[in-house]
């Protein structure tokens, strides 16, 4: 999975985001501004095509109006807008025609400056996007390649928001937890995944690792151009991915797994590769 996957691209010209506190809508008046917000708000450089093509699965979305815009369209957001939600879901469904057999999860999780008839309107788009590849609710457990293939359906969507009751086709956001370290240190941060997978329920929801390290302000104030991949991706990226090639998939291991930058190592070979030792451990089974 990626982490705020939408967002190599965000626009440095637009207003900032409803996401952001009054204290920096004021200041990002300033076109400046806008600009080191930028380097801290872009957390991928790869485009959903290239994302999945270099093997992501897992997109984690946050979406909101453009207040003061006429009509319900919705974008993609982190500290500043990002394209339109609509331009993004064709692009992953071109995807999905091209390769039938791939499964993808869209976790909308964070809504902003939205009503209800905003959501309407996004639920409205996703459904017209994928049509009859939405997967409806199931148990879990049941939800294997096998079902999907035979179902051709290709696409689970998670959606944060209590209207996702009202439509089948929507997985509710507790069925895709996904606890937030909030630290700028990778110590901290291992320890918090280790903790957090002890505490893994054993059935009946999907489970993110969240690889990231978050900036506080001041880590921003004392780095304010070099941005966030120079300051904390870089540096620490080889030690998250050690992590990685240390786990187990399976019950009560890892399940999706979440970076920053996704291309900067081989985050995501390493990650596919660790379905191997389930295979393994089929074939000693049996």
């Amino acid at each position: 999975g990626s982490h705020d996957s939408f967002s190599y691209w965000v626009d440095d010209k637009s207003p900032v985001g409803p996401d952001q506190a009054t204290a920096i809508k004021r200041l990002a008046r300033i076109s400046l501004v806008r600009k080191i917000m930028k380097k801290w708000s872009v957390t991928q450089n790869l485009t959903f095509q290239e994302q999945l093509e270099g093997g992501i699965r897992y997109f984690d979305l946050r979406v909101s109006s453009k207040p003061g815009e006429i009509g319900q369209e919705i974008y993609f957001i982190h500290g500043l807008f990002g394209i339109k939600v609509w331009d993004g879901l064709k692009e992953i469904n071109t995807f999905l025609e091209q390769h039938p057999k791939e499964v993808i999860f869209l976790d909308f999780n964070h809504f902003y400056a939205m009503d209800d008839s905003h959501h309407h309107f996004l639920i409205n788009r996703i459904r017209s996007s994928f049509e009859s590849k939405l997967c409806a609710v199931e148990c879990v457990e049941y939800v294997t390649l096998q079902y999907m293939w035979e179902k051709k359906q290709q696409v689970l969507i998670f959606y944060h928001h209590p209207l996702y009751q009202e439509y089948p086709f929507l997985w509710p956001g507790n069925k895709m937890p996904a606890p937030w370290a909030n630290t700028t240190n990778v110590h901290k941060l291992l320890q918090f995944l280790e903790t957090t997978l002890e505490e893994r329920s054993r059935y009946g929801t999907f489970h993110v690792s969240q690889a990231i390290l978050t900036p506080r302000v001041k880590t921003i104030a004392r780095h304010l151009i070099r941005g966030l991949k120079n300051t904390l991706v870089h540096r620490n990226l080889p030690m998250i991915l050690n992590w990685v090639k240390e786990q187990k998939p399976g019950v009560m291991g890892v399940n999706i797994i979440t970076s920053d930058f996704v291309e900067l190592v081989d985050f995501a070979a390493t990650v596919i590769a660790l379905n191997d030792l389930l295979l393994e451990e089929d074939e000693s089974a049996s």
